[in-house]
């Protein structure tokens, strides 16, 4: 087991907006608040996965039975309160911000799809901090995650530099290469969906988990006042409302994204990760963690067909049942009407 500290959710403000997400994944507009413990649940209600506990939240609505999407995808944005994102499915802010991460929803998928081996990616890339299970070794072993590594894509043919309004931003500097590189990240990950298009046409739903902190360095750099930390938050903002409209057509407009944007990070928190070669293990029957059997996508089907088939079957006893024990023998039978008749003739 590798154990990371990383600092998470502390702080004056936390928005969540949601970005893209299907017609039938509904968020209803309003500023009802909710917990940041509470958005794993809400990640994992999204996808159709239960919960422990009933989120009490009437942000999100019930959604239908037959229909999940097909992706997750929460951006975590740290060190801004807000970003101008005006082309959002709803935005809410949360109380009692606390540390949170998508680790339980990444077991949860894995373990219930542990033979479609679905895509769950978990990114920092500050704190060079990367987990890939199922198919996002295959897909992703090229996306680079050290920051040597990003600053070298940075030089190569079609990186962003090409195409970013840099203005103020300067790319020999510390602090705005961090940023730059997050920026590469999210056009890389579009960039290798793209080229593996099949992922979006299983039946396994994908979980991806990104955590962005340049915005935080340029303004402990120079100041959130500063021409340069204005620049990186118009540049981010744009580069987030395309990242969101790529990732929602490439998965077939069935795909969930969402961004935290927070300003700063106090608490603590110690994660506890698995090691990429511990995915084998966790896919075993047999290992110590007590895992549910593996889990059937049509499941969900079968389970009603049996369901009603069962209701029909005991409400069409109950009338047959109820009408021969209120039937008159002597008209409602054939069988005694012809006994009778016969009857009367001898």
């Amino acid at each position: 087991m590798n154990t990371h500290h990383i600092r998470l959710t502390s702080s004056k403000i936390l928005l969540l907006t949601i970005l893209q997400a299907p017609e039938y994944v509904s968020f209803q507009k309003g500023d009802w608040p909710i917990s940041g413990e509470k958005i794993p649940d809400m990640v994992a209600l999204t996808m159709g996965f239960s919960v422990q506990e009933d989120l009490s939240w009437p942000g999100l609505r019930a959604g239908q039975l037959f229909q999940r999407p097909r992706a997750n995808v929460l951006v975590v944005v740290r060190g801004v309160d807000s970003l101008a994102l005006p082309q959002n499915v709803a935005s809410y802010p949360l109380e009692n911000p606390v540390p949170f991460n998508l680790d339980s929803v990444a077991e949860t998928v894995h373990s219930l799809f542990a033979e479609d081996t679905p895509v769950v990616l978990q990114l920092a890339p500050s704190e060079e901090r990367l987990y890939m299970l199922g198919k996002a070794n295959a897909v992703f072993e090229d996306l680079p995650v050290t920051l040597q590594q990003i600053r070298s894509r940075l030089s190569q043919d079609g990186s962003v530099l090409a195409s970013l309004p840099l203005n103020s931003l300067n790319r020999n500097a510390e602090a705005d290469l961090l940023f730059l590189s997050e920026v590469q990240v999210l056009h890389d990950i579009t960039a290798l969906l793209q080229r593996h298009r099949h992922l979006a046409q299983d039946h396994s739903p994908d979980l991806y988990s990104l955590e962005l902190s340049g915005l935080e360095e340029l303004g402990r750099r120079y100041g959130q006042d500063s021409p340069q930390y204005r620049d990186a938050t118009a540049i981010l903002a744009n580069v987030l409302q395309k990242f969101g409209e790529d990732v929602f057509g490439l998965y077939g407009d069935s795909a969930v994204v969402e961004v935290v944007t927070v300003k700063s990070f106090e608490a603590p928190l110690t994660r506890k990760s698995r090691s990429i070669l511990e995915s084998k293990q966790i896919s075993n029957p047999g290992s110590p963690y007590n895992l549910a059997y593996k889990y059937n996508f049509n499941y969900a089907v079968i389970f009603n067909i049996v369901l009603w088939l069962m209701i029909i079957l005991a409400l069409a006893v109950i009338v047959i049942s109820y009408n021969l024990w209120n039937m008159d023998p002597g008209y409602d039978s054939i069988i005694y009407r012809m006994t009778n008749q016969k009857i009367r003739l001898d």
